[in-house]
Order: C-alpha cells, then structure tokens, then sequence
C-alpha cells in the first residue's frame, strides 16, 4: 500500500494530510448553512469540526441550529470506531425529504463526548452546504461525510481505489 502523495498547502489553507488519527474535535467559528427545499434549515457559528487523517472536515451542528422539524429519527445505526454508535435522521424541509442524510451520537465514547448534542448532515444529501458563504463539495464515495472547501487540500479518502489508505 503507498500512502498518496498529499497536495501541498498554500496560504490560508491546511492539508487533510497534517490531520492526526485518531481524529480531533475542535469548534469552528464559520458561518455553517444547510440549504434544503428552497430554504435554509440550519445555520450556526458554533458548529465543531472533525479532522481525521485522509479526510476534508466533517461538521457537526448544534440540534439548536436546525429549523423546528427538519430532523426527524430514521431507522439504523453503524460503528465508528472512534466515536462509537451513531444514530441516522431523515432531513426534512417541507416537500423535499432526505432519507438518513443526517447521524449523531446519543452516547459516543468518553474522548468524543464533546460531539454529544450535535448533529452531522452528509453534504451531498442537501441542496447546498456553506462554509462561510462558500459552497462545499462532498468527500467523495457517498459513504463519508467530509466537507470539502478552498481551504482544505488533498487528496481525500473515498476516491475510487482509495479504500486502502
């Protein structure tokens, strides 16, 4: 297995390569946006972000940050092994309905405590994802949860023949 040859940073941005495995938890002061049916159904600047080796950020919003209804409890869970059992919602704004588009950890293990209370959306799930005003493309793969902006540099896990890094 080679490890991939990570893009080198310029200025303002950071390479998901310098971010530590196990993953870090860390608060993030940007203006985070969920767009869905038209509308915006979540806004914070008190989401955290969640940098792992090989990944763009994954944020987490607080439930206080979503429109009354747009979360709603769907069925299933998985394993991650850092955090633990993840929980999924369905993402709602009026006529558009996204099945398990988001999770969250009701428990999550002692390390990740920080995450209880927040939320995760897959960005591709949503009409559009912000980053202070700039629109985030999804990690690739549609089975993570990453959030790509100008920011953050690769390359990143969930590329096709990326499974083994």
């Amino acid at each position: 297995m080679t490890r991939p040859r990570p893009t080198v940073p310029g200025p303002g941005q950071e390479s998901c390569w310098d971010y530590p495995r196990p993953p870090r938890v860390e608060a993030s002061s940007a203006l985070v946006e969920l767009e869905l049916g038209g509308r915006t159904i979540a806004s914070t600047t008190g989401a955290l972000r969640v940098l792992e080796t090989s990944h763009p950020p994954t944020y987490y919003l607080p439930r206080s940050a979503f429109q009354a209804g747009a979360l709603r409890a769907a069925s299933g869970s998985s394993f991650c092994e850092w955090k633990g059992v993840a929980q999924y919602l369905d993402v709602v704004a009026e006529a558009s309905e996204r099945a398990r588009a988001a999770w969250y950890y009701p428990d999550p293990v002692p390390a990740y405590a920080g995450l209880t209370g927040y939320v995760a959306v897959y960005p591709a799930a949503m009409d559009r994802a912000l980053v202070d005003g700039e629109e985030v493309t999804p990690q690739p793969g549609g089975f993570y949860g990453g959030w790509i902006t100008s920011s953050v540099t690769g390359p990143f896990k969930g590329a096709p023949g990326s499974s083994h890094w």
